[in-house]
């Protein structure tokens, strides 16, 4: 699903943008998974699996099937790719955005487990 992001910055800044608007996407739909899982007597397993994937389609798809289509697509005319790539935000920096927006799903989970797993007073407390 591709958002709207005319608004993001371009470069790096848009590739961060777009990771944090990852993470938050993954850290919710973990907390959600995480719930229906305690409901239903799931393993972290499946809940980090799912969150994963749902962030994942939410988030990285447009993007992810841009640089796909990029690099594979059939151009018939220069005047189709210019239309393409008219329709992309920051084309230059797709790749980057893309993995921004992998990591930041990534990383949104992992924060989102750790809180959830009651053991992150331990791992990241003071140590004594």
């Amino acid at each position: 699903m591709q958002y709207d992001q005319s608004w993001m910055g371009y470069g790096i800044i848009g590739g961060l943008e777009a990771g944090l608007i990852s993470a938050v996407a993954g850290f919710v739909l973990f907390l959600l998974f995480h719930w229906l899982g305690r409901r239903n007597g799931w393993s972290y397993g499946p809940q980090i699996g799912w969150s994963f994937l749902l962030a994942s389609a939410l988030t990285v798809s447009g993007d992810l099937w841009n640089l796909f289509y990029f690099n594979y697509g059939r151009m018939q005319s220069l005047q189709l790719l210019k239309v393409k790539l008219a329709e992309v935000h920051d084309p230059d920096s797709i790749g980057l955005r893309t993995l921004f927006e992998v990591l930041g799903v990534a990383v949104g989970i992992y924060v989102a487990w750790a809180i959830c797993s009651g053991d992150w007073r331990r791992r990241f407390g003071p140590r004594k």
